[in-house]
């Protein structure tokens, strides 16, 4: 369900806020958006150093970050994107993709403007590249987002759409709420090892977009690097939150054979075989729209290679009636879930349990 701008306001129960430029209104302390960011160094002569992310981006009075949300005001570093949505949306679960988690319920989804990548194949580059003075938003505080999630009838709220990361102190106060609202990341994975442990304590589950298992294509289509997301993921796994990955395909780019082979290994090895592995089929996008869609038989290659490496979970997304859209038991082979697109066919789990030998199917099934 996409909501109008209209809809927004109505289902937060709020009036609309005028987008604010980066002028010294900005700054003005009744905007509740402005707030002092958690993670940053002061390195004398009013330059700060943001330690939310490996950008670790050194800043004079008055610049902004790398991420287009974060800046250096008077030598202290401030979100300007706190509690300020640009999206919001009510979807299922299965669009995250999380296919272990709560299968079947609804996700409240929200995002800020920004992130800390620059993607050229991104599916949101209006809102992930864009500044927040660029779109429009509406400041909805922690309380009423929870608040809209109970009132709606959505067990979840979904941080997604740009890259949480960069409304990190927001995300944070969301989720540590007292309520029986489940909270999920929907990340690119791309920050540093504290503040997301400390996010661990508080969430329930993460996936992250594992974009590839080469450091060349994070420094050229993403700008950014692979090692601090291969730390991110072990971190994750290590903190017992929730994790599954999804791997975008993107014809001649990251979908060599040999290397998604290593990439599996590499999974079972660190993180186990029971770590959901999603292959989503590419389209064209944003700075990238000169490459066809990913072939379905490289979609098809790359969920056997998983299988054949050990995965117990692999899956086929953006293929609708793809066979590796269902869960399977890995023990016997019973077809468990059975899927169309964003929404769920047959669910046969009873408390994670596979009908027909009882094993135990690791995810969050309440």
């Amino acid at each position: 369900m996409t909501l109008s701008r209209r809809d927004f306001i109505k289902l937060i129960g709020g009036s609309a806020l005028a987008s604010s430029t980066l002028s010294a209104s900005i700054f003005n302390s009744s905007k509740p958006y402005i707030r002092e960011a958690q993670y940053y160094n002061s390195l004398g002569n009013g330059v700060v150093e943001c330690t939310l992310c490996p950008n670790r981006c050194r800043l004079r009075d008055g610049r902004i970050g790398a991420c287009g949300v974060r800046v250096n005001k008077n030598g202290k570093l401030n979100t300007l994107v706190y509690g300020r949505l640009c999206s919001l949306n009510n979807d299922p679960i299965e669009k995250k993709p999380l296919y272990h988690f709560m299968p079947g319920k609804n996700a409240i989804s929200v995002a800020t403007p920004g992130c800390n990548l620059h993607c050229k194949f991104c599916q949101n580059w209006t809102i992930s590249q864009a500044k927040p003075d660029e779109i429009s938003t509406q400041y909805v505080s922690p309380d009423r987002l929870v608040a809209t999630a109970n009132k709606y009838n959505s067990p979840i709220i979904a941080f997604t759409y740009s890259e949480p990361t960069i409304f990190y102190e927001y995300m944070h106060d969301v989720s540590k709420q007292e309520s029986d609202i489940k909270s999920v990341m929907i990340s690119a994975g791309f920050i540093e090892k504290e503040p997301l442990q400390k996010l661990c304590g508080v969430l329930d589950g993460i996936k992250i977009d594992l974009k590839s298992f080469s450091n060349d294509f994070y420094r050229e289509l993403v700008s950014g690097r692979l090692d601090p997301v291969l730390r991110t993921l072990q971190t994750i796994k290590e903190s017992g939150t929730w994790l599954e990955i999804v791997y975008l395909v993107i014809p001649t780019h990251n979908d060599d054979m040999d290397e998604i082979k290593e990439m599996c290994g590499w999974i079972v090895e660190n993180l186990g075989p029971d770590v959901p592995l999603h292959f989503t089929r590419f389209h064209p996008s944003y700075k990238m729209k000169n490459l066809p869609p990913t072939p379905l038989k490289t979609l098809d290659n790359a969920y056997e290679i998983a299988r054949q490496e050990g995965i117990n979970y692999p899956y086929v997304g953006n293929v609708p009636r793809h066979k590796g859209e269902n869960t399977y038991c890995s023990e016997c082979g019973t077809e468990v879930i059975s899927r169309q697109g964003f929404f769920i066919r047959n669910n046969k789990l009873e408390d994670g349990q596979c009908p027909e030998c009882g094993h135990a199917i690791p995810g969050v099934w309440k």
